[in-house]
């Protein structure tokens, strides 16, 4: 039978964790705690009781994404096909930043209470490089990619979070897919994946062509 001052104490972290996740993603990573604390519902002591420090607080709340993120690089780097094993590096990688904005900031910047993230993201970017040779020597890759055009790729979709919740998760799915078709080596409109569904993004009628 579990104690219900323990259970409690449960119940109070995981809202902090779940405020927190909305804060960062609304607000950036600069956010103070306070602001955690008002949204968690708690004083700002019960949240540094169990968050001393807002670097804890950030690797709490963003662990499940950093556990997605490496089964994602370990798949990538088991796959026997390597352009298969590149695609779905970059489209999980931006999934996971299409969730949380929070996670992608603590993933693509050198914000000192996100340090922990530098590691992962160095380790994701050296797995990117290496799938990606191999996708090279297949003649899938195109010659002149480089890992820095992965990087400028996810400082771009950091935009999908202004997209409406409704539709972040196509918009970006939609984004990521056109990017790896012009990754491809000497692309083929036979051989093209289709693309996801578009993502309505206004209220206008799509363009009709003449």
């Amino acid at each position: 039978m579990s104690h219900p001052a323990r259970s409690d104490a449960r119940d109070n972290r995981a809202r902090m964790v779940e405020a927190a996740s909305a804060v960062f993603g609304d607000e950036g990573l600069g956010a103070p705690m306070r602001e955690v604390a008002r949204r968690a519902g708690v004083g700002p002591a019960t949240l540094y009781r169990h968050f001393p420090t807002k670097r804890a607080l950030i690797a709490e709340t963003f662990a499940a994404q950093r556990r997605a993120c490496h089964t994602a690089v370990r798949d990538a780097l088991a796959d026997p096909d390597p352009w298969q094993g590149f695609r779905e590096l970059v489209e999980r990688i931006c999934e996971l930043h299409a969730h949380s904005g929070g996670f992608a900031d603590a993933f693509m910047t050198a914000f000192p209470e996100a340090a922990d993230f530098a590691a992962d993201r160095e380790h994701t970017l050296r797995a990117v490089t290496e799938v990606a040779r191999r996708a090279q020597r297949a003649g899938r890759l195109r010659p002149d990619f480089v890992v820095d055009d992965l990087v400028l790729m996810l400082m771009a979709h950091r935009g999908v979070q202004n997209v409406p919740p409704a539709t972040r998760l196509a918009a970006s799915r939609r984004f990521a897919a056109y990017l790896i078709e012009a990754f491809r080596a000497a692309p083929d409109a036979g051989a093209s994946a289709p693309l996801p569904p578009a993502a309505r993004l206004h209220h206008a009628p799509p363009p009709t062509l003449r």
